[in-house]
């Protein structure tokens, strides 16, 4: 079984990701990253092919990771958004939602410029409208929410693995 996580940027996935691989000794993939080795920039592929592009990227890349077992993915926060991506992905994976709240989203990328989303003036709106349309999906994919404002990575790693036991 693969441990598939979702959310927003900045709710923690890749940090979270890492954690729950080394404590059970898995493989962490990144789908963003997985894409971006092979493909180039995202910001590049969204500029030179545009969105529907780049989602196609991402269900192929799903493809792949849905034929392996065993795995913690972390996933584009736009990925779960296509039903063919969740379907793939729970024939052999449990999704967790890490919940995020749009302060705690925008205290953990504020420095970060490979988030041109969030960059700039009106970067709170815009996260709040995506906050806004994302979250009923998010919730509606899951099988277990996590929220993860105020928690360490530690915790929240720990608290997934809790629940994924149960």
């Amino acid at each position: 079984m693969n441990i598939v996580l979702c959310g927003m940027m900045g709710a923690g996935k890749s940090s979270v990701g890492r954690r729950i691989a080394r404590l059970m000794h898995r493989e962490w993939l990144d789908t963003d990253r997985l894409i971006a080795d092979k493909y180039g920039k995202i910001s590049d592929i969204f500029a030179q092919h545009g969105e529907a592009y780049f989602r196609a990227l991402e269900t192929e890349t799903v493809r792949e990771l849905a034929e392996k077992d065993g795995l913690v993915i972390s996933t584009g926060g736009g990925l779960v958004l296509a039903t063919e991506n969740v379907e793939l992905l729970k024939r052999n994976g449990k999704i967790i939602f890490l919940r995020a709240s749009a302060a705690a989203i925008l205290s953990r990328v504020r420095d970060d410029g490979s988030r041109p989303l969030l960059s700039g003036e009106g970067r709170e709106e815009r996260l709040n409208v995506l906050l806004k349309e994302r979250t009923p999906v998010y919730e509606r994919v899951a099988d277990y929410i996590v929220n993860t404002d105020g928690k360490s990575v530690d915790r929240v790693a720990r608290e997934i693995l809790a629940r994924i036991k149960e």
